[in-house]
């Protein structure tokens, strides 16, 4: 038997085992224990150790992003988070986090996640200028489906209440689809406007790609 298989069945012995629910403390009382333990420890104890404080840092890694949205959730400012991860300033807060959550499209973590969401928030402040400036004209199109009878979407009536005309987007496109046979030129109008939105991301992506592209060059 080798020294790992070894390992396994120290920590059976000491209530490791598979489905065992030892707590962080118990980890760190039985890594503590080989470690400064007194005695000089077996090969097949350091190895087992190392097994825990491996389990033990799996953990830590999932529990900071938990913790971490759960300070934000509550309006902690990342000014306040940074001091707390033992880090000098907010960007390099956000940024740790970044790295530490996984994101929806399945990214992998590091740089390209925190390149992700950079790219994501400069195409959605590029879509949101763009809603400003053509508020008026969303708005309308919004109140002429809302006067349509037999059509009142509670998501666009929402929409419409709301400041941000870039809330209208995506309940125009949701109704799309029931105007094209009784209003088609609505459906056409709403077309062209969320295409107008697709492009604006669209184009923000490819030059923030660029930009990236040349400053690795």
């Amino acid at each position: 038997m080798d020294s790992y298989d070894e390992a396994r069945r120290y920590l059976d012995d000491q209530g490791w085992g598979s489905g065992s629910e030892s707590s962080a403390a118990d980890a760190m009382s039985l890594v503590q224990r080989v470690a400064e333990g007194g005695e000089r420890p077996t090969s097949a104890e350091l190895l087992a150790a190392l097994v825990v404080l491996r389990q033990l840092r799996d953990d830590l890694a999932r529990w900071e992003p938990e913790l971490i949205t759960a300070a934000r959730e509550l309006g902690t400012s990342w000014a306040a988070i940074a001091p707390a991860l033992g880090l000098a300033s907010r960007q390099a807060a956000e940024r740790r986090y970044l790295r530490l959550s996984p994101l929806p499209s399945g990214t992998s973590v590091g740089e390209e996640r925190v390149r992700e969401v950079r790219d994501q928030r400069a195409a959605d402040r590029a879509v949101s200028e763009w809603a400003r400036k053509n508020s008026a004209v969303l708005r309308q199109l919004a109140g002429q489906i809302m006067g349509l009878p037999g059509m009142r979407p509670r998501k666009l009536a929402a929409a419409l209440s709301d400041d941000d005309p870039t809330a209208l987007l995506a309940p125009l496109a949701a109704v799309r689809d029931r105007l094209r046979t009784s209003h088609p030129e609505l459906a056409d109008r709403i077309g062209s406007l969320t295409d107008q939105a697709d492009q604006l991301r669209t184009a923000s992506n490819a030059s923030r790609s660029r930009g990236t592209a040349t400053g690795r060059s």
